[in-house]
């Protein structure tokens, strides 16, 4: 099981995310990619072309998911990731109702993007992807380096963790449940 964790898509070297630098807003809370800090705000298209903001998941537990359809560690977390979804998506947080995922794709085509989706069952709403592969926008305001990478946020949109999967993602939601 400990190789699992230790695998990765990665074509950019380095091994999952770099410290950005941070921004303070008007409330005072920082916005930045570390744990503490307000998760940077993304905004990209859904499959049908919607627009999903991840602001609009405040309240919520989320976690934002860097994947692509060609990343077999990836995929393989996914199974890990629909039983945690189903699991925790109308269980209460100390700092949130609910959990869902706001997955990022780092595809270059949609055909595989959304067969992925469908073959390995990803039933959460909000899927997007600029289709820019590495050249991924939202990977690189979040300093992704490697795939599979995530960021664990609360309700207010504050980090509170990064990098878990499996056994880890599911541990650390239980310890952030009422």
């Amino acid at each position: 099981m400990a190789s699992l964790f230790l695998l990765s898509c990665g074509s950019r070297g380095g091994n999952g995310t770099l410290a950005e630098a941070t921004a303070v807003g008007n409330d005072g809370i920082r916005t930045g990619i570390n744990i503490g800090e307000r998760a940077p705000e993304l905004v990209f298209e859904s499959p049908s072309g919607e627009k999903i903001a991840l602001s609009s998941l405040r309240g919520k537990m989320v976690l934002i998911d860097f994947w692509a359809a060609w990343c077999s560690p990836c995929r393989q977390e996914n199974p890990n990731l629909v039983n945690t979804y189903n699991r925790y998506k109308d269980k209460e947080f100390n700092n949130g109702s609910g959990f869902t995922i706001y997955g990022v794709s780092l595809d270059r085509s949609m055909e595989d993007w959304t067969a992925a989706i469908e073959k390995d069952g990803l039933v959460w709403e909000s899927h997007v992807s600029d289709l820019k592969g590495w050249q991924s926008v939202p990977a690189a305001q979040y300093g992704v380096m490697a795939i599979p990478a995530n960021f664990l946020i609360d309700g207010d949109g504050i980090i509170v963790a990064k990098g878990l999967r499996g056994e880890y993602l599911d541990n650390k939601l239980k310890e952030l449940m009422k």
